[in-house]
């Protein structure tokens, strides 16, 4: 043994001794000696149990990040990390009693061997000996039991890892019983018996339910449920997919022909849009072919196939790879954090020029990972904000100046090229909140829908995409709910009709604020649920980011314990001269570029670097 084990060894023999000559018996001894140890490790046990409060207060809130981000291992395993940091919370402190409690015995044993009076045991005894095992393992079964019923941390765990946990000590304090002396196993049975009822008086002393939520625990334990199901049905979609033979000679295909001169990536259906302006525009002026790689096997593009215009379907899974092996000049994306997580910048071809186009006109600063974009070559910005921000943070973090494209939104010059002003009998109010935690979908709908049913407005309620796939149970409930009251739940996204007939927007934090203000040129009404922040850091930079500035130049705001005025808002919205149209063209015209040529501008640029890199 080391001179530390040996000291602390010594300590116990005689903190044992002491016991006895106290008593001069031995069971009493063992078990002053326990009680004693109990006493002195009371500061460490009052630690576990407020840590062990501290991880199931975090429960809730780490569920959900599971539920939201079910799937991308990578991204749960970074938000659970900003969780663990805020709350100063360390895995490994769980693991400190075992470590504590394998010491300790492992230094009793050695103890009991070298403590004098207790190595004399009467022939008497041997009865005791045979009954020793059998305590222990009851006292450790009546220990478990209880922790299972009582313990914070240990019966929020499964059943599984409950009878796990009973069986392994049941067995050791068996083992302890039969085969380490009777000193070792009476002071294992005290310790059992000992530690539940200081387990007891630690739940009247630090009582869970004063910090944790139990039902928001609940709520999120429902929450995640929904999201492993789906997971599973997924995956099970996946080992069945008749498109896995496509999706083998789609990839076959990209990778066998010529190198490609212009690459784009769509993560699932819907994405063109953010592309089609400057697709359409390379197509009409050049003979360049477009390859145009998608993740989603029913993408509408497949029925767009041209001599000019090739699709192929490659899954995620499959498209890590043909990543690092990517040989072609220009790749554009709206995926940010390239290089961040499982895409990757090419292995094979250094020189590949990366563009990122953005799906909205949001303030990448606010709502994307602080490094999301530092990868990129090339980034087509939406607004004078934007390109702000971005060169912000390349000066003050010194990053290498990237090529920041006066570009626009596709979006909102197509939302507003096919934009046309119905007249309808009923004023149509259009409720579509983001997907972040908190929305108005979990915080808020039932009392905004309850504010507004039978006012004489046609109501719709439009999730985001994102939030049915992982609720629509939820909003299968709120659709029955609200039956026949003049209130529509919608899950179907392949229109933007609903947009363009709504005489006003309720959302909270999502980016489709901006893209009807400016595409229709009404209103919005902003409920104040939490903001949206992916980068905590945001305020590093003295841009203030595009949602803060616009959000009251395109509407007004109402916090979620206000929903009673929210029909006299929505009211005022329709006279109040500052949301005009006029104003709105014009606000729209100061923040965001080329409006209605963005595509031709986003071409312009793709076609000249091409030129350049063909002409060396």
């Amino acid at each position: 043994m080391s001179e530390i084990t040996v000291r602390i060894v010594d300590a116990m023999a005689a903190l044992i001794d002491g016991c006895y000559a106290l008593c001069h018996n031995y069971w009493i001894a063992i078990f002053l000696f326990t009680l004693l140890t109990k006493v002195i490790l009371l500061p460490l046990s009052v630690w576990i149990q407020k840590n062990s409060i501290k991880t199931v207060r975090m429960e809730p809130e780490l569920n959900h990040i599971k539920a939201v981000y079910a799937g991308n291992q990578e991204l749960i395993s970074e938000e659970q990390y900003k969780l663990f940091k805020r709350e100063k919370y360390s895995p490994f402190g769980d693991l400190i009693p075992l470590f504590v409690q394998l010491a300790l015995l492992m230094g009793v044993v050695e103890a009991v061997k070298k403590g004098t009076p207790l190595t004399v045991i009467p022939i008497q005894a041997l009865g005791v000996t045979l009954l020793i095992p059998a305590v222990a393992a009851a006292s450790a079964f009546v220990m478990c039991f209880v922790q299972n019923k009582i313990n914070v941390l240990q019966s929020e765990q499964g059943a599984l890892n409950q009878y796990g946990t009973m069986i392994f000590s049941v067995g050791l304090s068996l083992y302890l019983g039969f085969f380490v002396s009777v000193g070792v196993g009476f002071y294992w049975i005290c310790s059992n018996l000992l530690s539940t009822l200081q387990l007891a008086l630690l739940n009247v002393w630090i009582n869970p339910r004063d910090y944790i939520d139990y039902e928001a625990l609940e709520k999120s334990k429902e929450e995640l449920k929904e999201a492993r199901a789906f997971m599973t049905d997924r995956k099970k979609q996946g080992r069945n997919n008749p498109c896995r033979k496509k999706e083998k000679a789609d990839y076959k295909r990209f990778l066998s022909g010529q190198r490609k001169k212009l690459v784009f990536y769509s993560e699932k259906n819907g994405f063109y849009k953010y592309y089609k302006n400057i697709i359409e525009e390379i197509i009409r002026r050049t003979n360049i072919v477009v390859h145009y790689i998608t993740s989603d096997p029913e993408d509408e593009v497949f029925s767009l196939e041209s001599q000019q215009f090739v699709p192929y379907y490659i899954g995620e899974n499959r498209l890590i790879v043909l990543m690092m092996k990517l040989e072609a000049d220009v790749m554009v994306m709206t995926t940010p954090d390239l290089e961040n997580f499982q895409l990757k910048r090419s292995y094979v071809k250094k020189d590949i020029e990366y563009i990122y186009v953005p799906h909205d006109v949001n303030s990448s600063n606010l709502t994307f990972h602080k490094d999301a974009l530092d990868h990129f070559d090339t980034i087509f910005v939406s607004g004078v904000q934007n390109k702000s921000e971005i060169r912000e943070r390349e000066e003050k973090n010194g990053l290498p100046s990237k090529n920041l494209v006066e570009w626009g939104s596709s979006v909102i010059d197509n939302m507003a090229a096919a934009y046309e002003e119905t007249e309808k009998d009923k004023k149509t109010i259009l409720i579509a909140p983001s997907w972040q935690k908190d929305n108005i979908m979990d915080s808020c709908i039932e009392e905004l829908l309850d504010a507004l049913k039978g006012r004489g407005y046609r109501v719709v309620v439009r999730p985001h995409p994102q939030y049915v796939r992982h609720f629509e149970e939820k909003i299968d409930r709120l659709a029955r709910k609200y039956a026949g009251q003049g209130i529509e739940v919608q899950k179907d996204f392949s229109s933007n009709k609903t947009v363009y007939e709504a005489d006003v927007l309720v959302t909270d934090w999502s980016s489709i604020a901006f893209e009807y203000a400016f595409s229709t040129l009404k209103p919005v009404l902003f409920v104040n649920t939490p903001m949206k922040v992916v980068n905590p850091d945001y305020q590093e930079l003295q841009t203030i980011p595009i949602d803060l500035v616009l959000r009251d130049k395109v509407g007004i705001s109402l916090n979620p314990d206000s929903l009673e005025q929210v029909e006299e808002a929505v009211r005022s919205l329709f006279c109040d001269n500052r949301f005009s149209r006029e104003s709105l063209a014009a606000l729209r015209d100061a923040y965001i570029y080329n409006v209605g040529h963005s595509g031709e501008v986003g071409a312009k640029y793709i076609i000249g670097r091409l030129v350049e890199i063909q002409q060396g």
